[in-house]
């Protein structure tokens, strides 16, 4: 494996130094590189992103444009946005010998990523982040983006493949995973109202990041500002309601994604109230449909997250990484939790968007 770490830096004309395994990504493999200067290398995962090219293609789009606009006024390109290494060649990618896609970006440093928020600030912080992110992004030509994962956010789809696992059984687990199947089946009309109002016009297509969990955006060691967004694989045309339900899905909780203690999880609408504020001033205008919308993309945002690891579960873990033969049911359980909970307060949440 070194070898080929090694062989691949080289096709970006860098020299491997140190090269360690870094982060807690689910999909692609990332190792950290130093050798003087410091480098993010990665393999991206081919059975996720079946077109890596194209993956690489929207993200060199994107970041041109942010760094263009970042540059203009007047902030550092090479820290506001992720900086794509090219190879010796002058292409985005590298494809070693094994058919394996690998990209480089410069190491941001002085900044850090969380799993959890250790306090409202911090949501606060990476709501500007990832409003700003997309607000910045509001004059990009929206049609011209690939989607790099058919579907990805489109819970009718999503749900379709939950039925097809639980129809399938492939590896005869549903019979442990009742409570949780009649729980997503009972959900069913929640998964048409965003795509239907994208379908229709109601809701406005937007450029999107779509996977806004709270550790893909860097915040600033020393001011706790948001610094970056990363992990842009997924950026597509989409609904601001994508990032903002997404983003909380990870922010609001109160435990890990995989935690045991289901006693340990609800929804913080401390958290809620943070990270609302800084997404909205952050934003233009939103419509009245958005605004209506945001504390049902948050539980549906929870709700996918909890059906795709489900369908995985009983699929025999073929998607996500696990950590043990039931972490995708660990992970189906804390999101569920957190859905009926936001159930509970949606009255609450929405007063509380109103007051901002």
């Amino acid at each position: 494996m070194k070898d080929n770490l090694k062989n691949v830096l080289g096709r970006f004309g860098i020299e491997a130094g140190y090269c360690e395994p870094y982060g807690n990504g689910h999909i692609n493999d990332t190792f950290l590189v130093k050798n003087g200067a410091e480098y993010i290398l990665q393999r991206i995962n081919k059975n996720v992103f079946t077109r890596p090219d194209l993956v690489m293609e929207n993200i060199v789009a994107v970041t041109s444009y942010l760094r263009e606009k970042i540059a203009a006024r007047g902030g550092d390109p090479d820290r506001e946005t992720l900086t794509v290494i090219r190879t010796t060649d002058g292409a985005p990618y590298a494809v070693d010998d094994e058919g394996q896609y690998w990209r480089v970006y410069k190491f941001i440093t002085g900044a850090v990523s969380v799993d959890i928020a250790t306090s409202p600030d911090q949501l606060y912080h990476a709501a500007r982040a990832f409003g700003g992110f997309q607000n910045a992004l509001d004059g990009f030509p929206v049609s011209t983006l690939h989607e790099t994962i058919v579907n990805f956010h489109n819970t009718v789809s999503r749900f379709d493949a939950l039925k097809k696992a639980i129809d399938a059984d492939s590896v005869g687990r549903l019979a442990k995973v009742g409570d949780l199947v009649e729980f997503a089946l009972a959900r069913e009309a929640d998964t048409h109202v965003i795509v239907d109002a994208l379908a229709s016009g109601a809701l406005p297509m937007r450029v999107t990041h779509n996977d806004t969990k709270l550790n893909n955006v860097l915040l600033d060691e020393k001011t706790g500002e948001g610094v970056c967004v990363i992990d842009l694989d997924t950026v597509m045309p989409g609904s601001m309601l994508y990032d903002y339900g997404d983003a909380l899905r990870s922010g609001g909780t109160t435990g890990a994604e995989d935690e045991p203690d289901l006693g340990k999880i609800w929804f913080n609408l401390d958290n809620f109230t943070a990270f609302t504020r800084g997404f909205i001033e952050t934003l233009p205008a939103m419509t009245k449909t958005e605004k209506e919308l945001l504390p049902l993309s948050v539980k549906l945002m929870t709700y996918e997250c909890g059906i795709r690891f489900l369908a995985d579960y009983l699929s025999g873990d073929t998607y996500f990484k696990i950590k043990s033969p039931d972490h995708n049911l660990l992970r189906t359980r804390t999101q569920f939790k957190l859905v009926s909970d936001i159930e509970k307060k949606t009255d609450e949440m929405m007063k509380i968007i109103a007051s901002i």
